[in-house]
């Protein structure tokens, strides 16, 4: 072994961590299987971490909140341009976000899978419906513009409007559950975006 390659014991734990939550899910993983695969003792590693539910957070906790946080400056960006210019550049913001969001998550693979796939039972297992919640509002927020535009929208339903967003984060995110190579998610993600924004557009009566 080359000297520097040698993993700390923290580095260690979070492996083995990772490779058992990726395997059983967070409500299928075990303690006991993560402490036996290192060869220590379970007071050993209780000096790093007091439960299950903590050592998942320090795995996907800064990950989760970057990924929401990247999503809601995008949205707070977007409202704050003028509102001639909103209309203008709408396509355009919202495909910059998810490009980031896309990278981001390559960048960081097997902890957004852990979020995205293996997080029920815990509260990263809300991603998507935040995420929704937050488009929802900001949808609702540029309807209010384009009426302040003299440009109406039509009322949506509300539960087409949740299937339609919901659907929306489902298939951004199958790219990075199924590790499309990237360049292939790249193109993926503006297909998308061309698809969803021309449907909005025809629903918004734009």
């Amino acid at each position: 072994m080359q000297i520097g390659t040698s993993l700390t014991t923290l580095e260690r734990i979070h492996q083995a961590a990772k490779r058992e939550f990726l395997e059983k899910g967070y409500k299928g993983a075990s303690l006991r299987n993560i402490v036996r695969s290192l060869s220590m003792t379970t007071g050993a590693f209780y000096g790093y971490y007091k439960s299950k539910e903590q050592l998942f957070e320090a795995l996907v906790g800064e990950h989760y909140d970057h990924m929401l946080t990247c999503f809601k400056k995008a949205q707070q960006s977007f409202a704050k341009l003028p509102h001639e210019q909103q209309p203008e550049v709408m396509s355009e913001i919202s495909g910059a976000c998810m490009f980031e969001m896309l990278h981001y998550a390559y960048a960081h693979l097997e902890e957004c899978k852990l979020i995205l796939c293996c997080s029920e039972g815990t509260k990263f297992s809300g991603l998507i419906d935040q995420m929704v919640t937050i488009e929802t509002e900001a949808t609702h927020a540029y309807q209010r513009v384009l009426e302040k535009l003299g440009r109406p929208s039509p009322q949506i339903d509300p539960v087409l409007e949740h299937i339609l967003i919901t659907g929306m984060f489902h298939t951004f995110f199958e790219l990075v559950i199924h590790e499309m190579p990237i360049a292939d998610a790249e193109n993926y993600v503006k297909e998308m975006r061309d698809f969803y924004t021309a449907g909005w557009m025809k629903i918004m009566g734009q």
